[in-house]
Formats: C-alpha cells, sequence, structure tokens
C-alpha cells in the first residue's frame, strides 16, 4: 500500500506553490491554453482520516492530493483550491463533514477514505448531485443506485478478494487460516469474499472478529486474547484485512511474544512502512510502487513527496481520484463554462485518462456504477530488515 523508497525532509522548490494559488503557475512555462481555460476558477474538497488512529494513511492521501492540485493548477493554468475534511474514519464524522462540503461552493470532492464512510455520506452526495471520488473505498456494494454521484480509482474488493486468497492458496500452501476482520464494513467485505475461495481450496477458514475502534488497554486485551485463544499451530496464515496498520504490528508482535508462528497477510490499510514492520509479512494493496518509475509524470510525484516525509502507495489512488476531479475542471473551462457540480459531474462520468498519464499506469475510465474500469492489484513482501518488496500478484 505504500510506494516504497526513502524520503526525505525539506522543501521542493519546483512545488513550493501553495495548493489552489495561481501566482506561481503564471509565471511558469505550461501548455498553451484557452481563455476561458487560464480564467478557471474553482473549488475542491477532500475527506479524510487527517487526526486519529489512521492519520499516516490519511495525510497520506491529503499530501498527495495537494500535490496533485498543484502539479494540474501549474499545467492548466488553473486556479483550483483544496478544502480539508477531517473525518477520522468516523461514518458520523464524514457526515458532518460531507453536510458541510454540500453547503460550501465545492464543485467535486476526494474521498472519502472508508467504505463505511461511503455508505453514510453517498446519498448526501447524490442528492447533491456532487461528484466524489474515493482513491479507497473499495466495498462492491458501493457503486450502484444509492450512491449515484460515487467513483473509485480502486478496485473493489471483488477484484482484491480473490487475488489475494489465491495467492495464499498456491504460494503459501496453509492447511488452515486465521481470518479477522475489525468490524467495519470494508474488513467484512474483503472476509466475505476470501472465505469461501479458501474454504473451496480445503482450507479450514478459522473467522473472528475484533473492534477495530477500540483503543489503549481494551484494543491491546482485544488482540493478545486474539492470538492466545485462537491462533493455533495449524493456522499457519493469519489474514488481516484491517484499515488500522498499528493494530496489525501489535497482533504480530503479540504472537512473537506468545511463540506462536504464523504468516502474517494484510490488506490495504496494513500497508504502512513505519508502523508495519513485521518481517515475511505480506501486504496486498490497490497502489503500485512508483518509487523507481522511470516516467517523468512518477518522478515529479515521487519528487513532490520528499517533503512530506515517509509516504507510498497507499496515496498513489487518490493523487489519480484528484487528477479526475481537475481534469474534469479544466475539460469544462476549455468549453468556456464555469464550474459547477452538474456539468463536473457530467466530465468526471467521460473521464478518459491514458495509462502513460496517470501514476497507476492504467486507464482511468469509469463504469456506469462509478467502478474503475482496470483492476489493478499489487503486493508487498516485508523483508528481514523491516522493507516493503514489490513481488507479482498472481
Amino acid at each position: 500500500m505504500k510506494v516504497r523508497f526513502a524520503l526525505l525532509t525539506g522543501a521542493v522548490a519546483a512545488l513550493a506553490v501553495a495548493v489552489g494559488v495561481g501566482a506561481a503557475s503564471a509565471k511558469s512555462p505550461r501548455p498553451a491554453a484557452s481563455a476561458a481555460a487560464s480564467a478557471c476558477t474553482a473549488s475542491i474538497a477532500i475527506e479524510g482520516p487527517f487526526t486519529g488512529p489512521v492519520a499516516q494513511l490519511g495525510l497520506e492521501q491529503l499530501h498527495f492530493a495537494e500535490l496533485a492540485v498543484a502539479q494540474e493548477n501549474k499545467t492548466y493554468g488553473m486556479h483550483v483550491t483544496l478544502a480539508q475534511d477531517d473525518t477520522q474514519l468516523m461514518p458520523s464524522m464524514a457526515t458532518t463533514k460531507t453536510q458541510s462540503i454540500i453547503a460550501s461552493s465545492a464543485v467535486a470532492a476526494i474521498g472519502p477514505a472508508g467504505s463505511q464512510e461511503v455508505e453514510a455520506v453517498g446519498p448526501l452526495f447524490g442528492r447533491a448531485g456532487l461528484a466524489f471520488i474515493s482513491g479507497s473505498a473499495t466495498l462492491p456494494a458501493l457503486a450502484g443506485s444509492a450512491n449515484p454521484t460515487f467513483f473509485r480509482t480502486v478496485p473493489d474488493d471483488d477484484v482484491q478478494g480473490p487475488q489475494d486468497a489465491n495467492y495464499v492458496i498456491k504460494h503459501l500452501h496453509p492447511k488452515a487460516v486465521l481470518l479477522i476482520n475489525d468490524d467495519e464494513a470494508y474488513s467484512q467485505g474483503l472476509a466475505k469474499v476470501m472465505t469461501p475461495i479458501l474454504q473451496k481450496a480445503g482450507i479450514k477458514v478459522n473467522n473472528q472478529t475484533y473492534n477495530g475502534t477500540d483503543t489503549g488497554a481494551t484494543l491491546a486485551n482485544a488482540l493478545s486474547s486474539l492470538v492466545t485463544s485462537q491462533l493455533n499451530s495449524k493456522e499457519t496464515v493469519t489474514i488481516l484485512p484491517w484499515q488500522t496498520a498499528a493494530n496489525a504490528q501489535t497482533f504480530g508482535q503479540d504472537a512473537k511474544q506468545q511463540g506462536k508462528k504464523t504468516t502474517l497477510f494484510g490488506t490495504d490499510g496494513t500497508d504502512s512502512p513505519t508502523q508495519f514492520t513485521i518481517p515475511g509479512t505480506y501486504v496486498s494493496n490497490f497502489g503500485p510502487d512508483i518509487s523507481h518509475a522511470t516516467s517523468a509524470l512518477d518522478k515529479s510525484i515521487v519528487q513532490g513527496v520528499k517533503k512530506y516525509g515517509p509516504y507510498g502507495a497507499f496515496g498513489v489512488p487518490t493523487y489519480s481520484a484528484t487528477q479526475v476531479a481537475m481534469q474534469a475542471i479544466h475539460s469544462v473551462c476549455a468549453k468556456g463554462q464555469t464550474p459547477s457540480r452538474s456539468n463536473v459531474l457530467a466530465a468526471v462520468r467521460k473521464t478518459d485518462i491514458a495509462p502513460a498519464k496517470n501514476p497507476l499506469g492504467i486507464k482511468i475510465a469509469f463504469t456506469s456504477k462509478g467502478d474503475l474500469v482496470g483492476s489493478p492489484g499489487y503486493l508487498f513482501k516485508i523483508n528481514s530488515a523491516g522493507k516493503y518488496i514489490s513481488i507479482p500478484n498472481h
């Protein structure tokens, strides 16, 4: 879930443009644009968990979005601002923030991050006619009539779940697995998809649940208890489709302390090179490793995120989600129109970004339900030094 590059602190002069401010772009060379596009002004918003237990991932999404806004503003000579709405990955907070966004002048939104949040706010965005593009919500049921203005730049669980389950079957060869969900929509959705595939292969699946919103001693006791009471010697693989990497780290440390051996297999939310570093662990993700990519765009993204510290692949789909909104706004302005929720939504539906023009490396286009047409998937293994190494996912 993280881009594997050693990021250094320090400002990057080429990208020191404040998001939404057009002064620097006016001084820099840029491609020719129509008069309408050069006068293009609009506002968008991003919802994400910028504080709280998964702030590491939320801030990564925020910074990739900020970078995308800055770069697209510069490329197209636009003046688009990005408002920030912290949800802490809580549906109730996401609802409040969504109501504020709807009451604002925003013509599109990025996020929210969690499937459970999209479940809560999708109908609100739909009634407002406001496009919202998530770079991490994967529950299959989100795409449909209940959320008519929802789009995502990640595959849903019906893509990732089978990929992960089949990798476990073909390469790890367990006779039994412990599969623990964190009682949230994302985690439950992946568990539901993976379980029958594993069982069909003759693998015994021990499905367990803990409350992923617990904290402190309650959380510590719950994780330790799962290791003590549920993890047995036959369960040579433990699958953790969780949204909090620090919890996965605690679980792995508890297993080691109790002398229990199992190979951990995490999914998107556990992908955090600074928080989840158990050697031998597998982590799947919907974002690619662009740390050594050779394209000018990927290099500019790697360079651009240096000033934010150690970030990775989890933010890449949010960069692309922001690209979708920015290019939709640009296409509206290029036609001499003023960006509005209705014409930006229409432009988002027509998104067609070539693989070479986005960091996902696939064509970005949407089905009628808002799902990504392509089906990317990525897998990493944590080595003895705690580093994430990209490996084939099949």
